[in-house]
């Protein structure tokens, strides 16, 4: 049971924070220290949990100011994100200070006319030598916002009914781990297993269907409680979804007791049509995948995040675990609820098998690799990253994929036990791949090491065709279309623009580069302006090669380009069917 709670008064860190000016986009913060250390230190995190980079937060804070007893205290700054107040003895400190809030992803912190939202790790500087003790915050209504509500998944000590009030946090990575939306939003509540959940919509059109968005994460959440306790308590006592909708836009962060997520005001359901739009399911995926690190990643979590070091980069080699286990189960229970039928599961998985086969830097880069240069690599993508790295989301799902393909195939356990093992083995707690692999070896009675040695820590291909045949879903492999035949992507908004070059592939050999704009192709004698990647055949009939023209840096170059690929070179397209739907049954149900 936890520790009671102080009241708010007396808790030693005590943050106030008020949308101060709408237009100028800044929050205004006061910390107060009831007993600071004679020499306090404090800083502002530069990364947020969830989302594996360095992004100096603290380049949005100014104005900083510190006083006793209403007398100036000398502060230093250290580095690019800690000060140092010079403090009398048995005076609180008081430091004001403001946020420029202008990123409207899940991240950080957005504040205008309409609409404010925040984490911890924006606003809130880190008091050192006192992040262990309780903190508090108050969320203040002025005049300018007195038509907004706020919701928050921290413990309310004195709030209104409008959600304004004062907030306490055991210590300071629950107080930053509870982020803050503020707003005229929409709101309803539900109860999924005994456990009480708000959801607060933001920006949504008139026609938003509300009621079947509630229905439906309702059996998410029914559905992954039941998932990893039965009939027995989930660990969080209450959550609080909070969904921002602008006109073009995906994304999510996971909480301890909640999430932000961003949707297209397009992907939600509409009142009084019956078949919501296609992005609705993605909405839904996302909604599953941030519900399911509530569990796995939050609390089951890599032993290197047993405490955050908010001061830098936290590695680990598990985020094909975290992210990649996490990404195989969003859609599958939504298969598994009834918020998804076989075919369009098996066309997510075909599109998330196609992602991996179509990126050569899977055979270069393992999934645990990938997983520890995520700080470096999956966050500063560029036109290289295709060729030289491997997605820990995309490819972590298929070796969840794998290892509950073929535990299932051995018949004493499934991938399903194995994470409820964990839990029970790590406590709901830190982990390693140690204990993975233990836990493997007790449920289905054999050693795992040498297929995680090859699926996370190798770069060869994973069984795919041979697992998913054993269970009734047949892989075929597909002509690819032009992009991937020639190994281009490209953007077709004003000409043919190239974006990636893949390696190995036709274009490539041809002496294509990133940033070249294809203007025209030669053959038979006649030159042919392209805007669009399928007009190729149409110019090119049955030449096996033809001439293509670039414009790079101004300049117009002629490159010959091959459009016979190699032979043997392995199928990076494919199409899954299910061949036998019992057996397909008895996994995807």
């Amino acid at each position: 049971m936890p520790a009671p709670r102080p009241p708010a008064s007396s808790a030693p860190v005590h943050y106030r924070v008020e949308p101060a000016d709408l237009h100028a986009h800044l929050f205004a913060v006061t910390l107060t220290v009831a007993a600071p250390a004679p020499r306090q230190e404090l800083s502002l995190p530069v990364w947020i949990p969830g989302s594996y980079l360095v992004r100096e937060f603290s380049k949005n804070l100014q104005s900083l100011r510190a006083t006793q007893g209403g007398r100036p205290v000398a502060l230093t700054q250290l580095d690019k994100h800690r000060w140092q107040a010079q403090c009398r003895k048995g005076q609180p400190l008081v430091l004001t200070y403001e946020v420029a809030a202008y990123d409207t992803s899940v991240r950080t912190a957005w504040l205008d006319a309409s609409r404010g939202f925040f984490n911890g790790t924006s606003l809130c500087l880190r008091v050192h030598g006192q992040e262990d003790g309780p903190h508090a915050l108050d969320l203040v209504r002025t005049p300018a916002v007195a038509g907004w509500s706020a919701a928050t998944g921290l413990a309310p000590a004195k709030a209104t009914r409008n959600g304004f009030g004062t907030y306490l946090a055991a210590d300071y990575d629950e107080l930053v781990d509870c982020p803050v939306e503020m707003g005229t939003f929409w709101s309803a509540r539900f109860t999924a297993a005994g456990v009480p959940h708000r959801v607060v919509v933001a920006g949504a059109a008139p026609s938003f269907d509300g009621e079947r968005l509630v229905a439906d994460m309702r059996r998410i959440c029914e559905h992954q409680i039941r998932f990893w306790h039965g009939t027995g308590k989930a660990p969080h006592a209450s959550y609080v979804f909070m969904l921002n909708v602008v006109d073009d836009g995906y994304g999510g962060l996971e909480h301890r007791n909640s999430t932000a997520l961003i949707c297209g005001r397009r992907d939600l359901p509409r009142v009084g049509e019956a078949r919501a739009p296609e992005g609705y399911t993605t909405l839904l995926g996302l909604v599953s995948h941030e519900y399911f690190h509530t569990w796995n990643v939050k609390r089951l979590r890599p032993s290197e995040f047993a405490r955050y070091d908010y001061a830098r980069e936290n590695y680990t080699q598990l985020l094909w675990f975290f992210e990649g286990f996490t990404s195989y189960y969003d859609d599958l229970l939504l298969r598994r609820c009834g918020l998804l039928d076989n075919t369009a599961y098996l066309r997510l998985l075909t599109r998330a098998i196609q992602q991996v086969l179509q990126a050569p830097g899977r055979q270069v880069q393992s999934v645990a690799e990938a997983s520890f240069d995520a700080w470096v690599k999956y966050y500063r993508q560029d036109e290289n990253t295709a060729n030289a790295t491997v997605n820990y989301y995309t490819k972590g799902s298929l070796v969840a994929l794998c290892l509950d393909l073929a535990l299932r195939r051995e018949g004493r356990t499934s991938l399903d036990e194995v994470m409820r093992g964990l839990w029970q083995r790590c406590a709901g707690g830190p982990m390693t791949e140690a204990d993975l692999l233990q836990t493997l070896k007790s449920l289905s009675g054999r050693d795992w090491s040498r297929e995680i040695a090859q699926w996370v820590h190798g770069t060869g291909e994973l069984p795919l065709a041979e697992l998913l045949q054993a269970h009734g879903v047949t892989l075929h492999e597909e002509p690819p279309q032009w992009a991937q035949r020639l190994g281009l992507r490209v953007s077709e908004a004003q000409g043919l623009q190239v974006k990636v070059v893949l390696r190995g592939g036709l274009a490539e050999q041809a002496g294509f580069m990133a940033g070249d704009e294809w203007l025209a192709v030669e053959v038979h004698g006649g030159t042919w302006r392209l805007m669009k990647l399928d007009e190729l055949p149409l110019y090119a009939g049955s030449a096996t090669e033809v001439t293509a023209w670039v414009s790079r840096d101004r300049r117009l170059l002629r490159l010959p380009l091959g459009l016979q690929p190699a032979a043997g070179r392995p199928a990076d397209t494919v199409r899954l069917t299910v061949a036998d739907a019992a057996q397909a049954e008895r996994w995807l149900a």
